[in-house]
Formats: C-alpha cells, sequence, structure tokens
C-alpha cells in the first residue's frame, strides 16, 4: 500500500483549510497513492475552548466531502480526514473516508479528550463504541483519532475484527505541552508493536500542536517522521510481507489469553 500523510495546521475558517488541503494535495501525482491521511479536525479546527463548533460543524455531503470527493478522483486515491459532523445536537469528531466516487465510511470518536485540562465533550458528542474497518487497495485498515490512542482496547477491539487489519490510521490534533511529543511517539509505536500492525499518524502542526506525523511499522520502528510543526507530505509503503513477517516471529495476537470485555 503506497501512503501520503499530510501534516498541516487547520484554521477556523473552513474555506480557508479547503485551500490549504488542495495546497498539499498538488504535490501528489494522480494515481501515486493508495491512501492519503489528513489530521483531525482538518476542516475546521478546534479553536479556543469557548467556539462555538455547533455552527461551525457540516453535513456528510457539505462542502468538505465534496471537496475531498474531487481531490480522490483527481488522484485517484483513498482520502482519510477529520471534520465535524452536524447533529440536532452537539456534533460528532468524525473521520470520513471518502474516494473517487464519494463518501465511503466513517469513524466517530469514541473517546473524546477531556484530559490536561481540556473538556472535548463540552461541545462535541462521543461516537458509539463501534470499532470501524474499511478495505482500501486490498489493505484492511482500522480507524481510530488523536485522543483513543491512549486507550489500548480500541486497537485491540479492531485487531478483533474480521479479516484482520494490517494498518491502523489514526488522524490527529495531539495537543502541545510538556512531555507531549514523547507520548505520542511512545503510544504509536506501542499500538504498533503490540498489534503486530504499520500505524499511520498525521497531526495537526503550528503553534497549538506537536505535529511529528510519523508511520511506524510492527516491530514499532518509525518508517518515517516529520521533524517539528511545519506543513509537510511523508509518502511510505506499507509492505504486507512484513506485516505477516512480524506475526509469525511475534505472535502476540494469537497467544492472547485475556481479553477486554
Amino acid at each position: 500500500m503506497r501512503i501520503a500523510v499530510v501534516q498541516l495546521a487547520a484554521d477556523i475558517d473552513a474555506a480557508r483549510n479547503r485551500e490549504l488541503i488542495a495546497a498539499a494535495l498538488a504535490e501528489l501525482e494522480p494515481r501515486s497513492t493508495d491512501l492519503v491521511v489528513l489530521p483531525e479536525a482538518v476542516m475546521h479546527d478546534f479553536g479556543r475552548a469557548d467556539h462555538d463548533l455547533s455552527a461551525a460543524a457540516e453535513e456528510l455531503d457539505g462542502a468538505f466531502v465534496s471537496s475531498l470527493t474531487e481531490h480522490a478522483a483527481r488522484l485517484d486515491t483513498t482520502i482519510v480526514a477529520g471534520m465535524f459532523e452536524r447533529t440536532d445536537g452537539l456534533p460528532y469528531n468524525t473521520l470520513v473516508v471518502v474516494g473517487p466516487d464519494g463518501l465511503r465510511s466513517t469513524y466517530r470518536k469514541i473517546h473524546l479528550y477531556d484530559s490536561f485540562g481540556y473538556r472535548e465533550s463540552d461541545r462535541l458528542r462521543a461516537g458509539a463504541i463501534e470499532p470501524v474497518t474499511i478495505d482500501i487497495a486490498g489493505t484492511r485498515v482500522g480507524l481510530m483519532t488523536c485522543y483513543d490512542l491512549r486507550f489500548p482496547e480500541l486497537a485491540r477491539a479492531l485487531m478483533d475484527t474480521e479479516p484482520v487489519p494490517d494498518v491502523l490510521v489514526v488522524p490527529s490534533a495531539w495537543v502541545a505541552g510538556e512531555r507531549k511529543v514523547d507520548h505520542w511517539r511512545t503510544l504509536l509505536a506501542a499500538r504498533a508493536l503490540e498489534n503486530t500492525v504499520y500505524v499511520v499518524a498525521a497531526a495537526q502542526g503550528g503553534d497549538r500542536y506537536t505535529g511529528h506525523s510519523l508511520v511506524v511499522d510492527p516491530w514499532g520502528s518509525i518508517v518515517d517522521e516529520v521533524r517539528g510543526t511545519d506543513t509537510a507530505v511523508i509518502r511510505a509503503d506499507l509492505d504486507p510481507r512484513v506485516v505477516a513477517r512480524s506475526r509469525e516471529v511475534n505472535p502476540s495476537l494469537a497467544n492472547r489469553r485475556m481479553r477486554s470485555t
């Protein structure tokens, strides 16, 4: 699987964000990728803690998904990106999976970021506890969002689906702070190593977030990483033979004797 990971800093201006995404994706040639991963909340940033996200939220057939469909069609690829999905109440923090023909799947963030003095649940609603996977170019891919990374139960629940994913994608807006880059890199490596799976993490950059978008292989080694918070695109080839070999040498999934309920 050929992937591209886009790091950028979103704004609270949705039209401006669509321009930023278009500029980043302009680096990619048609049919050069099977999957492009954008950050969490790339449609519209979280903004200040009192910023009304209900007013910013869009329908799944709105301008954001329509623009991603156009990009996916031009590139002949699948795009995963984060948005705020409109409801009758608080919006969902939703990942959309978009192909050349439009919306393919969604994942609504399960674990809201009520931590480190922040309360995401004041402005957004949590999704149902339903692990979401999707086939992309013949590879099974599991979906997680940002703070979900701190809960290994979700990654394991994804690994309990059939067919078993070879890739987990984690679009994020990982808030900057003391030791936060260390947390980010450690948790991504742990999820990859303990589940013998590739982990692909697209992070927001800029002043508020850690950046450091990266790809980790099933051995827990970093394949590539954006070293900092600048806008960047990194590419990688994810080899299913690496996944198979790691599961042969380290059959931790097969050897489990305890499961979460």
